[in-house]
């Protein structure tokens, strides 16, 4: 039972070590429910919650609930987008506090407001970074505990080992948590091993019955190995993991001149990034539920531990179940 305590489920009051990250746009709110319903903790991705799976976000937060009294987080992005993105977040982190959510994962930005709304309603905030000068801005904006987002990741992935960064990180005195990497049980064992507060996965929860993702994105997920993972910028303008398609072939994972000029610019990076969000969101919301050889698929190298796709409960228990053993 050593390693399943740690400062995250005592802090958390949950009883494994192990996050369901936020995806976008694969968190659906029947996945966040069964991770914590196993004893994880599921993190809401409200965006995906309200424009890819159709819930109006406090009726997707109810539905949670009904599936289960655990707890749950919810993931807020602090980029500077516009001030219409800035309200709507405020808007979910209100809704989100009024329905019992206590945990938030922030990341692309000063998390501080978000800490000042948590801390006031007893919350904890946990920040995304990929290296020390990022976490000692995260400390110094509030924040209770560090997501060590490493190269192997999915999503915004970052440059370092998890031993790297753990190693930059230790001695900050807040929860470190392992993302990036982790596929199996063995995985997860030895972050534990390390040093680290919990892990967070994605990926692995991609490929399970409760995420809504189409059933071709599970089996490419399944089929995948670790040299199948690359960058593109193609989405977001900065360098996210994804699965190396015939498609992403042909058009590259660079993104175009004016893109790479725009988000160059200290004023310009964060009018492009709206443009990249608002074509997503409007890609998804006009066809969620279907399927294209276009589609970008979001991994991270942890599809080289996945071996099929199993329900999220038993993931949770398969590997606490590997945690206690001797």
């Amino acid at each position: 039972m050593a390693l399943l305590t740690t400062p995250l489920t005592e802090k958390t009051r949950i009883d494994v070590p192990l996050i369901c990250g936020a995806m976008y746009p694969c968190s659906n709110p029947e996945l966040v429910a069964a991770v914590s319903a196993a004893g994880g903790l599921g993190i809401v991705q409200p965006l995906a919650m309200v424009y890819v799976h159709g819930h109006e976000f406090r009726s997707g937060l109810e539905l949670i609930r009904r599936l289960t009294d655990r707890p749950v987080g919810l993931n807020v992005i602090v980029e500077r987008l516009s001030r219409a993105y800035r309200e709507r977040m405020e808007r979910y982190v209100g809704i989100a506090l009024d329905e019992g959510v206590r945990f938030f994962v922030t990341s692309l930005g000063n998390p501080r407001w978000v800490v000042e709304r948590a801390h006031a309603a007893g919350g904890l905030v946990y920040h995304d970074v990929t290296e020390r000068k990022w976490a000692l801005k995260a400390l110094e904006a509030g924040a209770d505990g560090l997501i060590a987002v490493n190269g192997r990741a999915g999503g915004h992935a970052g440059e370092k080992t998890a031993a790297e960064l753990y190693e930059e990180l230790e001695d900050l005195g807040v929860p470190v948590i392992c993302a990036g990497g982790v596929g199996s049980e063995e995985d997860f064992v030895a972050a534990l091993r390390q040093g680290y507060a919990g892990v967070q996965m994605g990926t692995r929860f991609i490929a399970t019955p409760e995420c809504h993702a189409h059933a071709d994105y599970k089996q490419a997920i399944v089929e995948a190995r670790e040299e199948d993972i690359v960058l593109t910028e193609r989405i977001t303008g900065v360098p996210v993991a994804v699965i190396n398609t015939p498609y992403l072939r042909k058009v590259g994972t660079a993104a175009g001149p004016i893109a790479r000029r725009m988000l160059r610019g200290h004023r310009t990076k964060h009018w492009m990034r709206l443009i990249y969000a608002l074509r997503s969101a409007w890609k998804m919301k006009s066809s969620p539920r279907r399927f294209s050889s276009k589609d970008f698929l979001q991994a991270g190298k942890s599809v080289s531990g996945i071996r099929g796709v199993e329900p999220a409960g038993d993931i949770v228990r398969r590997f606490a179940a590997a945690a206690r053993e001797p």
